[in-house]
């Protein structure tokens, strides 16, 4: 089989490169990472030229799919669109970052005079609501470390290399802020029943967060595809986004106990984010399960923020 690549502006890339008639897409990634090494295949996003597939748009080529299965009819030559999608980093080493910059910043204003060199005099004693903050926030970014490791399975392998300097940038400022916050001389605690009915509330959502990733991580092969499927049991049975619903709420527990407008920032800024998220993937599942031919009919379910959305 010749392959012909093209960008998408029409621009002959590689011409008539030779494969066997059973290569697969790997094949072809190889094979033009094999003509230039800075387009190693994570960088590659390869399409199908013609206007084939769902509502008229190109397919993109499924790497574990043999390259005669997008052929069109001709199973001798077929045309692919490429886009160099720039330095990719893996997910896991993206996620690895923007959580150990919180789990190490946080203690900073904790555990060393930093406020001593601010102008401030530094408190000797420590109010119990502020080192039980600093447990949770530490045990909160250390199970998000162990997790990236030994639990999440990622539909795509790679991330644009800048998004370590966007998500490090947010995860880390924030650590920041709001460990300046709850750790400040100056800090004033909430009642005792207060801190450790939030406390409580929150160590309850964070176990049960870990669930809902036990339960996303079995969607999926071990290889981190397996498409599409209806999450089932457990919170997942009621809201469609469950990690979301938890994460939100566990922070909400953490705000309730500490109560500084650093960490409600945190928290509305998180809430934005993962709504948005949680409506893409609520839609595209209903979408996917829309109970024509054949397909099972998504569940009505909340999105992501029982009782309120």
């Amino acid at each position: 089989m010749k392959v012909n690549v093209i960008s998408r502006n029409g621009q002959e890339i590689f011409k008539g490169l030779e494969l066997d008639a059973s290569a697969m897409v790997s094949d072809l990634q190889q094979a033009i990472y094999s003509r230039n090494k800075k387009l190693y295949p994570a960088r590659q996003r390869l399409t199908f030229h013609l206007k084939s597939g769902v509502d008229g748009k190109p397919f993109v080529l499924n790497p574990k799919k043999k390259l005669v299965d997008y052929a069109d009819g001709n199973e001798n030559f077929m045309t692919v669109v490429f886009k160099d999608l720039g330095p990719q980093v893996s997910y896991r080493t993206l996620f690895f970052w923007e959580y150990l910059g919180p789990f190490l910043i946080y203690p900073i204003f904790y555990f060393f005079p930093v406020y001593k060199y601010l102008g401030y005099e530094e408190r000797k004693e420590k109010h119990l609501v502020q080192t039980y903050a600093l447990y949770y926030w530490s045990f909160h970014y250390f199970k998000r470390i162990m997790e990236t490791f030994f639990v999440h399975r990622f539909s795509h392998a790679t991330a644009p290399i800048y998004n370590i300097y966007r998500n490090c940038s947010y995860y880390w400022t924030f650590a920041a802020c709001v460990s300046y916050n709850v750790n400040h001389p100056l800090y004033s605690p909430v009642s005792e029943l207060q801190w450790k009915i939030g406390f409580t509330f929150g160590l309850i959502c964070q176990f049960a967060n870990f669930y809902c990733h036990i339960i996303l991580k079995q969607l999926r092969s071990s290889d981190g595809v397996g498409g599409y499927q209806i999450p089932q049991g457990f919170l997942f049975n009621i809201v469609t986004c469950a990690n979301y619903t938890t994460e939100i709420y566990q922070w909400l527990g953490f705000n309730i106990a500490t109560q500084t407008l650093a960490g409600y920032l945190f928290l509305t800024v998180g809430t934005y984010f993962m709504y948005n998220w949680s409506i893409a993937k609520h839609r595209r599942l209903n979408k996917l399960f829309d109970g024509k031919d054949g397909r099972p009919k998504y569940p009505k379910r909340w999105v992501f923020l029982p009782p309120f959305f």
